[in-house]
């Protein structure tokens, strides 16, 4: 039975129920069923005028975080729709959305890259945003417009890149590429045996890994170390998921909150306050993410197993950000 009451996430364009037991209209002719009211789309950009921040937001799904009950309840996600095949559109009773949360959104989808993506960079004092892949390629994106542009092959894989003022390290297969934009020179380092996948700058010096090791573990948790005051490290709390956790990468919301970003091997990104370890939310992938970083202006980014690569920003704003 439909109630008499109109849908208050209907006035706002943000109702993804079906069937909603409010009304859609102002009238009886609504019967509680997905009109589909569509706001402006956002452009695709991260970088916006002060006048164009509170645009509209697209169609979305809303749980307040005042309403821990929601939260702590997160929906499946389609699978079918994270692989744009799902058939049912609005009548699935499966989550359409590429996150769960209410305090951040999606801002923008960088499309380009064919394989894993394996690093994200934002150099300081730069407008342009550097990301690599397993597909051989080294992407530069303009802040402004989200656009690529430009594109760099290389004939092996991209195992990390770092930047060291204008310095660009590019980690390849049995060598390391390295560019100066200042003076727009180049050269190569060979010396590595295999793969390239960390690499980190000391005054002149220059540190090349070939083996990578992680702070969190496949057995499912998240460790946290203290020292002690004999120097030594001891844990201090053990978090636990129900999943292997593939990457961490720490980050700051708009209100100066430390969080905690934790990619599972499920194919999620779980968000969490630091130290309490409470839900933030959660971001859904095609496959594992790999590859996250933070940025300015509130800021965060991650690259999936399929080459997909996200901006997405924090909210002041406990609107609607459930992202389509």
């Amino acid at each position: 039975m439909v109630k008499k009451e109109i849908c208050k996430y209907w006035q706002k364009g943000c109702c993804n129920r079906h069937l909603c037991p409010f009304l859609h209209g102002d009238g009886d002719g609504g019967e509680g069923r997905n009109v589909n009211v569509n706001p402006k789309p956002k452009p695709n950009v991260w970088v916006r005028d002060k006048e164009e921040k509170k645009e509209t937001q697209s169609m979305c799904m809303v749980w307040r975080r005042n309403e821990e009950k929601e939260m702590e309840r997160c929906p499946c996600p389609c699978k079918y729709f994270l692989v744009g095949k799902c058939k049912y559109g609005d009548r699935c009773r499966y989550l359409h959305a590429w996150s769960w949360s209410t305090d951040f959104s999606l801002l923008a989808p960088l499309h380009g890259h064919h394989k894993a993506i394996t690093a994200i960079l934002l150099p300081s004092a730069s407008d342009e945003l550097i990301s690599s892949s397993e597909d051989g390629t080294l992407k530069f994106w303009n802040c402004h417009t989200g656009e690529c542009i430009s594109t760099r092959n290389f004939d092996s894989e991209i195992g990390c890149i770092m930047s060291d003022g204008p310095w660009l390290f590019v980690g390849l297969r049995n060598s390391i590429k390295v560019y100066n934009f200042e003076n727009n020179t180049q050269f190569t380092l060979l010396g590595p045996a295999g793969l390239v996948y960390a690499l980190a700058a000391h005054h002149d010096m220059l540190f090349a890994g070939t083996q990578f090791l992680l702070s969190c573990s496949l057995d499912k948790t998240v460790k946290v170390w203290a020292k002690k005051d004999n120097d030594a490290l001891e844990v201090i709390y053990t978090h636990t998921e129900e999943h292997g956790v593939l990457a961490l990468q720490g980050t700051i919301d708009a209100t100066g909150q430390s969080v905690l970003c934790c990619s599972v091997n499920d194919h999620t990104v779980r968000l969490y306050n630091l130290p309490s370890f409470e839900r933030r939310g959660r971001i859904f992938a095609k496959k594992e993410v790999r590859a996250l970083q933070t940025g300015p202006s509130a800021l965060f980014f991650t690259g999936d197993g399929t080459g997909d690569l996200k901006v997405w920003k924090w909210s002041t704003d406990k609107g609607c950000n459930m992202q389509c």
